[in-house]
């Protein structure tokens, strides 16, 4: 099982806006790509500062499958996701893998 984790900060006037549009426009175009089976979201609890953080985790069977999705599907998703949120937010991404 392969992990692609997107963890962002998002300023606090944004966030509800923000949480709305991830599950109603942005995760359903992640998830239409077909490259992962389910996603999870959560809220970091643990940060400090004018800024709310979410972990949004997408499972895939596969690393062939996340390794298309982030060439043929993440710059355009991106893309739109900076262009709609630019200087509100910070975003890093994780792959991970399930081991034992």
């Amino acid at each position: 099982m392969i992990i692609y984790n997107v963890t962002v900060g998002i300023d606090s006037d944004a966030e509800k806006e923000w949480l709305e549009w991830m599950n109603e426009v942005h995760i359903p175009k992640v998830m239409a790509t077909g490259m992962f089976q389910r996603y999870d979201i959560y809220k970091v609890l643990s940060h400090e500062g004018d800024e709310a953080s979410y972990s949004i985790q997408y499972i895939s069977d596969s690393m062939e499958k996340v390794e298309k999705y982030l060439n043929d599907f993440a710059p355009t998703l991106a893309r739109e996701h900076l262009e709609r949120y630019q200087h509100k937010h910070v975003a890093f991404r994780t792959l991970l893998e399930k081991v034992g």
